[in-house]
């Protein structure tokens, strides 16, 4: 599918069918709003077909009047847009016939939305085995995240998951002001990412789990990057724990929500090493709390499980990150694109 053909792409669902998934760019411009649809639908079970659209052909030339004042009106005349609903019916096909009795060239998307989510699962399924992927590793708080972001400034291609998923991976790892999206939209921003690298470079992606919070990676990815070749990040204690203390400062400052999060870990630690745990960050003794999340947690299952599911980490090329700067993510960077000329001596 491709939808740079089109000027826009109108989404006519309902605002909870957008907010659960949608094509990426997509405008909601609902031809039914989410009470609106329910009452036709229920005009349609309860009393007859002909009644239900009555109703709904009313509320739909209303929504639609709404959205070409509000959201077209400026719209030259040459305007092309696509316009899809839940299987490209009623819905769409009531506004793209409105749009094309004004004079624009609109179309429906054949199949709706039902279709375009069968496609993004087939392409995830295909997509990833055509791609170098170059899998960068470290255990907590090695940089991985912030070389990535020194990769992407320096030109390479990046797959950041985590941005993706809104989520850092671990049980601390969710922010505090973006949710997570819905599985099928992760999917939908995933597939967007990857149709757009050039399979003729490497993409460089963190070495990630299965699961990203409560987001599933597709199965055809984990499997590509589990065989991928892999860079390892060699990060001293002390350079991991200010980059921690720099990416979780929102935890500093509401410890209620730090508190939540580790009481996750107490089944795996029991209740007094996580009550030890919260008293160092009651006393504002970061550096130690960080330390021993490290020691105690993070380390121990990341030895567990980084070689045993990513099986060319023992031929991993090292890179060293000695510091929390941004010129040494830059060098660093450099020698993971492979461009010694540019490294320090």
């Amino acid at each position: 599918m491709n939808f740079s053909d089109f000027d826009a792409v109108i989404d006519a669902r309902t605002p909870a069918e957008f907010a659960e998934d949608h094509i990426p760019g997509a405008i909601s411009a609902p031809v039914l709003y989410d009470v609106e649809r329910a009452e036709v639908g229920t005009l349609y079970k309860r009393v007859s077909a002909f009644e239900a659209k009555k109703v709904g052909a009313e509320l739909i030339a209303r929504n639609v009047a709404r959205h070409i004042k509000i959201l077209f009106c400026d719209k030259p005349q040459t305007w092309h847009p696509l316009v899809y609903c839940w299987r490209g019916g009623k819905r769409s096909g009531a506004m793209a016939h409105i749009l094309r009795e004004i004079g624009w060239g609109a179309q429906t998307l054949p199949g709706g939305y039902k279709a375009y989510r069968k496609w993004v699962v087939q392409q995830l399924e295909i997509l990833p085995r055509q791609f170098d992927l170059r899998v960068v590793h470290g255990p907590t708080g090695s940089g991985k995240s912030r070389l990535l972001a020194a990769v992407a400034r320096a030109g390479g291609q990046i797959l950041d998951l985590e941005a993706l998923a809104a989520h850092r991976g671990s049980v601390l790892g969710g922010l505090p002001d973006r949710p997570q999206p819905s599985q099928k939209m992760f999917e939908s921003v995933l597939l967007k990412e990857l149709a757009a690298f050039d399979q003729a470079r490497p993409v460089y992606v963190e070495g990630e789990s299965k699961k990203i919070g409560q987001l599933q990676v597709p199965e055809a990815l984990i499997a590509r990057m589990r065989a991928a070749a892999c860079v390892r990040l060699e990060t001293d204690t002390e350079t991991r724990m200010t980059l921690l203390l720099q990416e979780y400062e929102f935890f500093l400052k509401n410890q209620g929500n730090l508190y939540r999060q580790l009481d996750c870990l107490v089944s795996l630690h029991g209740r007094e090493k996580v009550a030890d745990w919260k008293a160092l960050a009651a006393r504002g003794a970061w550096r130690e709390f960080v330390a021993r999340l490290l020691s105690e947690h993070y380390d121990p299952a990341y030895r567990r499980s980084s070689h045993k599911n990513f099986v060319r980490l023992a031929d991993a090329r090292a890179v060293r990150i000695a510091s929390a700067d941004e010129a040494t993510f830059a060098r660093a960077a450099q020698a993971v694109l492979g461009r010694p000329e540019l490294q320090p001596a």
